[in-house]
């Protein structure tokens, strides 16, 4: 089944960016997954097809009008189970789960704020998620709705070369990813640590888990908080 996407943007052309390129080109090239792309300005008012205006109140810059998102999305949302996801600052933040559970579905549909957003009886009306990428501010939508894809494209069947990358990677596990080695053995002063060249993957398997639990504990002490709770 291909896991379809459909966008809704005031920049189309921005899409599909990156995810032209590399594993995701190639799948998208082999319909593991569709794009489509809707201009919220065919929707707008007058000759201009303005689709903002100045916030109630007060206060500096625009915000996308509730009426004429309302129109495009009636025109052009999916039909099916597919979520409705708005990429804000205040949204939730993104976990890894969330992205396996997108992947899993039939595809979203995601809506791409410029400007200071959207007013908000947009979200009394639509069953919509409001999903973060992290704690900073984008100029829109688009960049992180082009990220939450490819976090979701290179999970579907057929897109990385080995199922396992997807298993063994950073907060799969609910730990960060144990560091990597490759060619040459030896490369200046430093060595590939003994444990990796021995064959005994019991071993190395352990010496791996210890290191992402040292990584994790180190780096990113919420999330070890998190793992040993779950743990127990």
């Amino acid at each position: 089944m291909t896991w379809q996407v459909d966008v809704l943007t005031l920049f189309p052309e921005m899409f599909p960016g990156f995810l032209g390129y590399s594993l995701a080109g190639r799948a998208l090239e082999d319909q593991r997954w569709s794009l489509k792309t809707h201009a919220l300005r065919e929707f707008g008012l007058g000759r201009h097809k303005a689709v903002d205006d100045t916030p109630f109140g007060g206060g500096a810059g625009m915000v996308i009008r509730a009426d004429i998102l309302d129109t495009a999305l009636e025109a052009t949302k999916p039909e099916d189970d597919r979520p409705i996801i708005y990429l804000s600052p205040k949204g939730r933040l993104l976990q890894q789960a969330d992205v396996v559970r997108y992947a899993s579905g039939q595809g979203a549909y995601f809506i791409c704020g410029r400007y200071e957003g959207v007013d908000e009886r947009i979200f009394q009306k639509h069953t919509i998620e409001e999903v973060s990428i992290g704690d900073y501010v984008l100029s829109g939508g688009e960049p992180a709705a082009l990220i939450l894809m490819d976090a979701c494209v290179r999970l579907l069947p057929g897109v990385m070369g080995s199922d396992q990358s997807g298993v063994e990677e950073s907060f799969s596990s609910g730990l960060l990813e144990y560091p990597h080695y490759t060619k040459p053995a030896q490369w200046d002063d430093y060595a590939v640590p003994e444990i990796l060249l021995s064959g005994n993957h019991g071993a190395i398997a352990s010496w791996r888990k210890e290191q992402a639990e040292n990584a994790t504990r180190q780096r990113r002490p919420d999330l070890w908080e998190s793992y040993q709770g779950n743990r127990k």
